[in-house]
């Protein structure tokens, strides 16, 4: 590992006035120390948030929640939920992370803003396009874990259990730097790699993430959350799957589905949500929006088997949320 300075900031302000390229936050450092270790990234200088107050915990609001960024996800795993709890797609994602170990120090800030799982990235001898090379080597080479979704230059999966739930949903994010605050939808913070602009988000590199906010549910929210992984425990997802339906009596008044370890970031399975708008969530319906689910899906030469995942934990998880009983129309 490379020599680097290190300075503690007691609030966000401070942390802003020193971020830049060679100078990045420290939260958990599941990932960045990792990525320290092997040479993949070189800071001069980390700032240590651990001591900002102000970005732990979770705020229940008129309008919806506040989660702070440094909030862990043990913390979000050990939330006390039942069916009518619609944050209860978080909570169960945020179980599904990682390990015990690592969920009581890994921040929820900072697994949204991981860094790619790629072996070719995380390999720190060989050159992807992601690290400045001139093609994505996973692109001809072993894929069984890449994406079959969004096709873009490269393609890795988004690795965030949390954010697959965020994006089922609608959760914003806010974001501290320089010249303010704004908030964006999560959705839009994800991005596909680009060109010249190695990167997965739209941050600016003197930005800080400083909460997720999830806006109030509409009446007869429910949700759930289905990963399959190789591994039960400490684990990335191979697919996963957040499902959030309202209902209107028996009819299903919105529906969010949200896929991981699919595409570059969380994916909308749009085709899949339209099959069920308006209808009951009957076995029928719930077939149609599993199969819809893996609509536009282009597998590598390794990973075909990914569709009928995602039509499975589509499936298993639409299932979940009809065996709940009906919650109630309170706020919870």
């Amino acid at each position: 590992m490379e020599s680097f300075a290190y300075a503690d900031a007691s609030t966000v302000e401070e942390a802003i006035r020193v971020l830049d390229h060679v100078c990045r936050p420290l939260a958990g450092g599941t990932d960045l120390v990792g990525m320290m270790k092997k040479g993949l990234t070189t800071p001069e200088r980390l700032v240590n948030l651990k001591a900002i107050a102000a970005l732990r915990g979770i705020e229940r609001g008129e309008h919806g929640w506040r989660i702070g960024a440094l909030t862990t996800l043990s913390t979000l795993e050990r939330r006390e939920v039942d069916a009518a709890d619609a944050l209860n797609v978080l909570t169960q994602a945020a179980a599904e992370s990682a390990s015990p170990q690592l969920r009581h120090v890994a921040t929820l800030g900072g697994n949204l803003l991981q860094r790619p799982r790629c072996w070719y990235f995380r390999n720190p001898l060989t050159r992807c396009w992601l690290k400045g090379g001139d093609r994505c080597l996973a692109a001809t080479g072993r894929n069984a874990y890449h994406a079959i979704l969004g096709r873009g230059t490269c393609r890795m999966v988004h690795p965030s259990d949390p954010a697959v739930a965020l994006q089922a949903l609608d959760a914003q994010v806010e974001i501290v730097g320089p010249e303010g605050t704004r908030t964006l939808d999560l959705a839009d913070v994800f991005a596909r790699p680009r060109q010249r602009n190695w990167s997965e988000t739209v941050l600016n590199a003197d930005e800080l993430v400083t909460a997720l906010l999830v806006p109030r549910p509409s009446t007869d929210a429910r949700g759930a959350y289905v990963k399959v992984a190789e591994r039960a425990a400490w684990d990335f997802a191979l697919v996963s799957a957040a499902v959030r339906v309202s209902l209107s009596g028996e009819t299903v008044g919105e529906a969010r589905v949200a896929l991981g370890g699919v595409a570059a970031l969380p994916w909308r399975a749009r085709e899949a949500e339209e099959r069920l708008v308006g209808r009951a969530l009957t076995a029928e319906t719930i077939e149609e929006a599993a199969l819809a689910s893996s609509a536009g899906a282009a597998p590598l030469a390794e990973n075909g088997y990914k569709v009928r995942l995602v039509e499975g934990a589509v499936r298993e998880a639409l299932r979940r949320v009809r065996r709940m009983q009906a919650p109630d129309r309170s706020f919870v």
